[in-house]
């Protein structure tokens, strides 16, 4: 009942109820954004969704227009706190993840859930073993099990082996648990960047 038609119906409703901060958000933060690096706002990032269909994910932009795209040596996005790519409020959205906030646009699309293994760059598929392709057969999330409890500060294998656990796993009990943890992870502001503790 609650993998069929609860989490899709909580969904919905959580992202409505949330569409009027994301429009102040945005009306403080959009200006910002573009007086600091004339350009556009959001940044539109390819990503796997499930079944590996990939789609664009919203995110408030954090990055110079025409930044470099930096990664690690196991394919994922290069995040720190001293990158030079970013803009000055691009490192305050991104440690208050303000930067994810136009997500819950990709759930009212249904690309998204509130709660999911979040989603991989498209070429990742091709890296997946077939073990780790299991986290595919969910939406991905605003937040998930690695993001709640380890943020960044964790290697990729690592994510790959929570998402795939959460994947076969996932229940209303377990998103409850991830959702007010996220919310902890969030306000002290732990693991935004690899290396911190």
């Amino acid at each position: 009942m609650y993998k069929k038609l609860l989490k899709r119906a909580i969904d919905l409703i959580l992202a409505l109820i949330g569409l009027p901060f994301l429009l102040i958000i945005l009306i403080i933060i959009g200006p910002i954004i573009y007086f600091q690096d004339k350009g556009s706002i959001f940044y539109n990032a390819p990503r796997l969704g499930k079944n590996g269909e990939v789609f664009s994910m919203y995110k408030f932009r954090s990055m110079k227009l025409n930044a470099p795209d930096l990664r690690n040596k196991d394919g994922s996005t290069f995040n720190s706190e001293g990158d030079h790519r970013l803009i000055q409020i691009g490192k305050f959205i991104r440690k208050t993840s303000l930067d994810e906030t136009p997500q819950l646009l990709n759930i009212i699309k249904g690309d998204m859930s509130i709660i999911g293994p979040r989603p991989d760059l498209p070429e990742m598929n091709k890296r997946y073993t077939t073990e780790e392709k299991i986290k595919l057969a969910v939406l991905p999330g605003i937040t998930g099990y690695s993001q709640a409890f380890y943020r960044n500060s964790v290697e990729q294998e690592d994510k790959l082996k929570q998402d795939v656990f959460y994947a076969k796993n996932y229940s209303f009990k377990l998103d409850i648990k991830i959702f007010f943890k996220t919310l902890e992870t969030v306000i002290l502001r732990k693991n935004v960047f690899k290396g911190e503790q």
